[in-house]
């Protein structure tokens, strides 16, 4: 079986597809891990944290996304570890740790020796809640707008004037402008959720 489709079978609750593919990634696990120093930490806290990333990877691979899942398994474990360094080395607990990641990113020796900031980057989880927010509310959008004020919208986020909107959809400027105020008191209940 493949790895994709031991991913499936993990996340329909199949505990023997999900211990393989910890089983078989747990080396890579480790090798990432080992490029990682933690000041006052623990060896194994960062082999849990990639462990987790693991977790996290098998749980919320898609196999219609053009990634591979070795791809995505190993993008969710540097991050989960990256944000695990990045958490430890936040300035509460500045004094008590610092990270440097040592060596490039297959562990491999090099003369130099590179600093590498925790990213700020959002994780693979963060990403996919973001886009699954993104398509509610666009949804929402599409239900609560006519055709014509989605269409004055997008051309007015679109970075159009009012002159172009008024031509490239056919009406007034008039017309764009109480369009608008209709958008925005129609979508006002988005800025509401968002608080």
């Amino acid at each position: 079986m493949t790895d994709e489709e031991l991913s499936i079978k993990a996340k329909q609750g199949n505990e023997d597809a999900l211990n393989t593919l910890l089983a078989k990634y747990k080396n890579l696990v480790n090798k990432l891990s080992r490029s990682y120093f933690l000041i006052g930490g623990d060896m194994e806290d960062i082999v849990q944290e990639g462990m987790i990333g693991l977790y996290k990877a098998i749980m919320h691979y898609e196999p219609q996304k053009s990634a591979t899942f070795k791809t995505f398994a190993y993008t969710c474990i540097k991050h989960q570890i990256q944000n695990a360094v990045k958490l430890a080395s936040s300035e509460k607990n500045k004094v008590l740790s610092s990270a440097f990641f040592i060596g490039d990113e297959f562990g491999e020796e090099n003369e130099n020796i590179e600093l590498e900031l925790p990213s700020d980057l959002p994780s693979p989880d963060d990403k996919l809640l973001e886009k699954e927010r993104f398509e509610e509310t666009k949804a929402l959008m599409l239900k609560t707008l006519s055709p014509l004020e989605v269409k004055i919208l997008l051309l007015y986020l679109g970075g159009y004037s009012y002159n172009e909107i008024s031509q490239m959809a056919g009406i007034s400027k008039k017309s764009i402008d109480n369009g608008l105020s209709r958008i925005k008191n129609k979508l006002s209940f988005l800025k509401n959720d968002n608080k």
